[in-house]
């Protein structure tokens, strides 16, 4: 019997995906639980997995087609069926409007979930008048002064996506930006200036009127659209640093004891607890603690008020070779050293292997970046949205330092010394308040005192 396999729903908005890459192709055979094809969302990239142990009878979709949720993408039959019909390549999806099957090859942008015209509501809305659009293009929208009903989609089935929205917005900034005719009527008229002789006029009436410069040659080289992921995340950058007023404070701090500490116990700590002692539990558990010190950095600003979240979730940024994820660890306070520690581990594995779940990507409240893996000295970050404050983790080298012993006496030594920014949003958190944050962080691990497991 075929079994078809469906466009997964990867969390509670998401209505849609954009399947990025076939790991099995018509033809081919497939064990259960084996990954059939990637998915990117607004949310998370993901492999497929088969939900059963067949040969791929075919594929419905090509790579880059945006597809709603529940709807058959492939079709897997057993070895015995698979015998008795060819296999089947991906075709432009039934339904596809004309022109919308290039727009569902293109990626760029396609955020779930979007509009939907000319399909049939579910049962729930049925008859409705008003057209169905996702919560992200309804917000745009409604921050804009858009009527939707104006814009042509361009996604799958006409859909109106994100990148329709913009650019819209762009077209209507730069129709604005035009002289108007009454605009030139009503710039008032110089007074005429007098009368030229009559040969410097015949001079100036014979000269020929100015050309106007050539436009720029294109530059050379090649042109490749964003990827999902990239287009969320310049979006999501974008509307950060437009949205908050970014103020950052940097730290040097003494890592000296940690850094001896870790040293000790490294390998007995592997062996009891099967997951590598790093530096990352230890900046994370001291801005746990910090953070229940000066809740307001752990805040949110929401319109007029202030949110004060109960619990701390915390963020922390990894870097994949295809763009940038924000995992979290959720109500991260009820957790001790080691259950930090195998959280970072595993929510790193799973982020490298596209096997998070969409509520592991969101509802951070603080958020850890560790800018200084390459060798930086320290980052400025930008603000996790809606997070109100970020922590930049610099390069941990070895520098000399002035020590003042219990009698006032100073001395030079080499120290194990790491820089770390905190990036803050100044619409709630003052200076003062992150000043006195990052003195209670940085006291925190150069006088580390906690139990490591």
């Amino acid at each position: 019997m075929p079994i078809e396999v469906t466009m997964p729903q990867m969390g509670e908005s998401i209505f849609e995906g954009t399947i990025t890459r076939w790991l099995k192709k018509p033809g081919d055979a497939i064990e259960k639980d084996e990954p059939l094809f990637e998915i990117s969302t607004d949310k998370v990239d993901a492999e497929i997995p088969s939900p059963v142990s067949g040969i791929v009878r075919e594929t419905r979709f090509p790579e880059g087609a945006t597809i709603q949720v529940n709807t058959v993408v492939a079709v897997i039959v057993d070895a015995a069926e698979a015998a008795g019909a060819p296999p089947a390549a991906a075709q432009p999806a039934a339904g596809l409007q004309p022109g919308a099957e290039s727009a569902a090859r293109a990626p760029v942008g396609e955020e779930a979930p979007t509009q939907t015209k000319d399909v049939p509501a579910p049962a729930e809305e049925a008859g409705a008048s008003h057209v169905r659009y996702s919560p992200l293009v309804r917000r745009m929208a409604k921050d804009n002064n858009i009527d939707l009903d104006q814009i042509e989609g361009t996604g799958t089935e006409g859909r109106v996506t994100k990148e329709d929205v913009l650019r819209y917005l762009e077209q209507r900034e730069a129709a604005s930006a035009q002289p108007t005719v009454s605009a030139v009527q009503e710039t008032p008229t110089p007074a005429p200036e007098p009368r030229a002789p009559a040969a410097k006029a015949a001079t100036v009436a014979a000269a020929p009127p100015a050309a106007s410069a050539p436009p720029p040659a294109p530059l050379s080289g090649e042109v490749v659209p964003l990827t999902k992921m990239r287009a969320i995340i310049a979006q999501r950058m974008a509307a950060s640093a437009q949205t908050a007023p970014h103020v950052h404070t940097v730290f040097r701090v003494d890592m000296t004891r940690i850094v001896q500490l870790r040293e000790r116990e490294k390998a007995n700590f592997e062996q009891r607890n099967g997951v590598k002692l790093t530096y990352m539990p230890f900046v994370a558990v001291a801005a746990v603690l910090t953070l229940r010190k000066f809740p307001i950095v752990n805040a949110s600003l929401e319109r007029d008020s202030i949110r004060y979240h109960q619990n701390i979730n915390l963020g922390i940024a990894v870097a994949l070779e295809w763009g940038l994820i924000v995992p979290v660890i959720k109500q991260a306070e009820e957790r001790n050293f080691l259950g930090i520690a195998r959280s970072i581990v595993d929510l790193a594995e799973r982020a490298r292997g596209k096997r998070l779940k969409p509520d592991e990507i969101s509802g951070s409240t603080f958020t850890l970046t560790n800018s200084g893996v390459f060798g930086e000295e320290f980052g400025t970050p930008i603000i996790n949205q809606p997070d109100s404050a970020i922590l930049a983790i610099g390069g941990l080298r070895k520098d000399p330092a002035v020590l003042t012993d219990e009698s006032g006496n100073d001395s030079i030594a080499i120290r194990s010394i790491q820089h770390f920014c905190l990036g803050f949003d100044h619409r709630i958190i003052d200076g003062a308040d992150a000043g006195r944050f990052m003195n209670e962080f940085k006291k925190t691990l150069e006088n580390w005192n906690q139990e490591i497991g």
